[in-house]
């Protein structure tokens, strides 16, 4: 598996990415304050970005305190204010000693506050160094997690409907639907059937209120995108990506449709909903499908009332009607690399490599990253029995060792800009509203790319 995890990534750390996130801890430092004689920042401080695991970061700082006697202080920016909220930091007393960036763009956006990091521990231990954002033999950034995205659904539900005696399709179980044909057919005969299921619908509500469209315009983009540039290909590390033709844009709606025509909600209400309200419909058994991330099982286990028992939760690919989709699997990379701020005191830059090495290669450290983070971790410090418990990441691991699958490595993380995603998706909610035809959505998508793509060599 570590060869097939140095695979995924390597493909995957081709660029950039925004990276969504919310409001954390700002506790004193261990002198009692924030700052030192020199106005900087006493104590590491460590910008997280990803929202769902912003308690978890704040216990680990806490065990860590503990066991070193160090303080870490864990900040999260806004949502979807991640860049914006570093900027604002790096020039202040408050600047993190520790941040994270997505790829070769994100590291040209920083790459005067990355530090060397070849001569970590941390880095001595990575499975395969080619994964590391590398630059004349050193590295500046290293990636801490592999993650998969697809269709999430509830077993038990799907159990039901497949005991239908009246049911559409002759196969008997979810590990039949094989193509995007195969999809369509089992979710509109669900659709039909939703109150017998006692559901409100087969798939979550389509979030696409401002800010919380990430998984249409990026994760769902994804797929289609991918086999655009597989499909002539493209080099991702070249000028190949300045332009896209949208090729499979109706493939890109065949699912789009599929989710939004499905719903527990009416399409036209979409522009409200937020990403923790699907999870809560899923959680709370009022749908059979959502799309997200391994990520998500902290927010459906921790939902009041959830009825999704671990051994029901699954995975289905996001199928779109792409030849030779029955051999396709998740969607799976990383976005995910720490750097070290080389603006920052020598002994703080110490003290940043030896908290990222213990939360790594410590036991307590280790469980952290395996249960409450739940990642997938590239590192020889974890053995084989040292997986994440959850059961979505489970799903991931057992994709990615299935054989005869083509898992679909993450390209979202080059497109071109915030604001491409925030016009894709813009023009996602008009479509869904009825204020826009398909084809203007497939003309915005290729309009905005081109024009955000020049204005990066600006």
């Amino acid at each position: 598996m570590k060869k097939q995890l140095g695979l995924i990534l390597s493909a995957a750390i081709a660029a950039p990415f925004i990276f969504a996130a919310c409001g954390g801890d700002d506790s004193a430092g261990e002198n009692g304050g924030n700052e030192n004689g020199n106005g900087k920042s006493a104590a590491v401080r460590f910008l997280n970005f990803k929202p769902e695991i912003a308690t978890a970061y704040e216990e680990i700082a806490a065990k860590y305190k503990e066991e070193t006697g160090k303080t870490v202080i864990v900040e999260t920016a806004a949502n979807n204010t991640y860049e914006q909220t570093l900027s604002a930091k790096m020039a202040t007393s408050e600047a993190p000693t520790i941040f994270q960036v997505n790829g070769p763009r994100g590291y040209a956006n920083w790459k005067d506050y990355c530090a060397d990091l070849s001569g970590t521990e941390l880095y001595a231990h990575l499975t395969d160094k080619s994964m590391a954002l590398t630059v004349d033999g050193k590295a500046y950034g290293i990636p801490y997690a592999v993650e998969g995205y697809g269709i999430i659904y509830n077993d038990e539900i799907m159990e039901r409907y497949f005991d239908m005696p009246d049911k559409a399709v002759s196969f008997d179980d979810t590990d039949d639907i094989k193509s995007f044909s195969d999809l369509k057919t089992v979710v509109e005969d669900m659709q039909s059937k939703r109150d017998a299921l006692n559901i409100k619908g087969v798939f979550a509500s389509t979030s696409l209120k401002p800010g919380d469209d990430w998984r249409w315009q990026t994760h769902l983009a994804n797929v289609p995108i991918y086999y655009e540039f597989k499909n002539n290909s493209v080099d991702l590390t070249g000028d190949g990506t300045k332009e896209i033709s949208f090729q499979y844009g109706q493939n890109f709606r065949n699912i789009f449709d599929l989710y939004i025509n499905n719903s527990t909600v009416d399409r036209k209400v979409l522009g409200s909903k937020i990403t923790d309200e699907s999870m809560a419909e899923f959680a709370l058994g009022e749908c059979a499908m959502v799309q997200n991330g391994n990520w998500a099982w902290s927010q459906i286990n921790g939902i009041s009332g959830n009825v999704v028992t671990a051994d029901n939760i699954k995975y289905l690919p996001i199928y779109t009607g792409m030849d030779g989709e029955e051999n396709q699997g998740l969607c799976i990379g990383t976005e995910n690399f720490f750097c070290i701020n080389s603006q920052a005191d020598e002994a703080l830059q110490k003290d940043a490599a030896d908290f990222l090495y213990w939360l790594n290669s410590s036991e307590s450290g280790k469980g952290y990253v395996t249960g409450s983070l739940g990642f997938i971790a590239p590192f020889d410090t974890f053995n084989d029995s040292e997986r994440p418990e959850d059961p979505l990441t489970h799903e991931v691991l057992d994709w990615m060792d299935e054989d005869g699958i083509q898992n679909i490595p993450w390209n979202f993380t080059i497109f071109p800009s915030q604001n491409f995603k925030d016009d894709f998706g813009a023009a996602l909610l008009q479509y869904a509203q009825g204020s826009l035809e398909w084809q203007d959505v497939e003309d915005a998508v290729r309009s905005s790319w081109k024009t955000e793509s020049a204005n990066l060599e600006q």
